[in-house]
């Protein structure tokens, strides 16, 4: 028996939403029901290049989709400074709310639109892909490990790249009045996520930037980094986030016992199979002169690309509650607003003079 399709509006076009629609495409219980943008034209030209469905409408106005009783769900790639309008009102109309990263400038508005999908009992789930990798699952297995991995005691994680000069002039990640976090919230929600990943979510007691971050002309962060820290139990994080590096998606995680690192962790190099790297017993050789063993790599099939997977497990989602056999998911939620609350922390250190700042929830 086919899945039911959940009927996705998008609002905007921006270059993100050609990969996700993709994904809406290529997932079974997904499908596009609209798109809106400020411009029909720009509406309809994204429609026609990506393939859209021949029955898929195509509006001038972003409020269009939100009226169009054929939308379950809406996906917001727009800029963060929209956030809270689009989603707010998307949630008041009863619209289901896959989001882009950052969530919000704030934690502050994140909770204004938490609230709103509560209110109106709708699903709410960042996209942040990477974590409906199977991969990802194999990751945490290992760190669980006790055996093998034993006690998790620190976790490092990077995601840079290198933006040419049109995207450090006109990208909206470089606009203060659009997406005024810039690379700590773009990057950098990446790599956060990934450190309150490793530790199940437990947040750090506190945060501590490092100093002399990278700013543009309009004092947005174009790199940066921070230290967490959890004192009770001697856990140590740190991050560095950046527009201005090579192409890196790091993690290394370390415990007592053994440690794995992957190499592309936001995006795989190759959408079929996830690949990372882990070792336990390390030993020194004799007289030192090498070590051993040699990490092992572990290689992930999947039948599906994440960020096609992700989009799957969201309309699961719309379509138990839509069906009345569940209700909206907290889990999401609950990630969004920690990964938040750690970006917040870091934007605050920053400001103070690269002081620590206690993590708050």
């Amino acid at each position: 028996m086919a899945e039911t399709r959940i009927r996705f509006g998008i609002l905007g076009c921006a270059n993100i939403a050609r990969k996700v629609s993709r994904a809406m495409l290529l997932s079974p219980n997904t499908t596009i029901s609209a798109i809106g943008s400020r411009s029909l034209e720009k509406a309809t030209v994204f429609a026609s290049e990506n393939h859209f469905p021949e029955s898929t409408k195509v509006y001038g106005s972003y409020d269009a989709v939100l009226d169009d009783p054929d939308v379950d769900a809406v996906y917001v790639p727009l800029p963060t400074s929209l956030h809270v309008r689009w989603a707010v009102l998307a949630a008041e109309k009863k619209k289901h709310v896959l989001l882009e990263k950052p969530v919000a400038l704030n934690v502050g508005d994140l909770d204004i639109i938490l609230e709103a999908c509560e209110s109106s009992g709708v699903q709410f789930m960042d996209a942040t892909m990477w974590m409906h990798h199977p991969r990802t699952e194999k990751m945490k297995q290992v760190i669980s490990d006790e055996q093998r991995f034993g006690q998790l005691k620190s976790v490092h994680s990077t995601f840079t790249f290198l933006a040419d000069a049109n995207f450090l002039r006109n990208n909206i990640r470089v606009n203060p009045n659009l997406d005024s976090l810039g690379a700590l919230g773009d990057a950098g929600w990446y790599a956060i996520r990934a450190i309150l990943w490793a530790h199940d979510y437990e947040l750090p007691k506190t945060v501590n930037a490092f100093p002399d971050p990278e700013y543009n002309d309009s004092r947005v962060i174009l790199s940066c980094g921070a230290s967490l820290n959890w004192k009770n139990n001697a856990k140590i994080a740190t991050f560095y986030c950046s527009f201005h590096s090579n192409l890196c998606a790091d993690i290394n995680v370390l415990g007592t016992k053994g440690n794995f690192r992957v190499h592309d962790f936001v995006i795989p190099f190759d959408e079929k199979v996830g690949s990372f790297y882990g070792v336990d017993n390390s030993r020194w050789g004799e007289l030192q002169r090498g070590c051993g063993p040699e990490p092992s790599e572990f290689k992930i099939a999947t039948d599906l690309p994440q960020e096609v997977l992700m989009v799957r497990e969201f309309g699961r989602l719309v379509e138990g509650i839509r069906s009345g056999e569940a209700k909206p998911e907290k889990k999401w939620p609950v990630i969004s607003r920690k990964t938040q609350v750690i970006i917040d922390a870091v934007a605050a250190s920053i400001k103070n003079g690269f002081v620590p700042v206690e993590v708050v929830y």
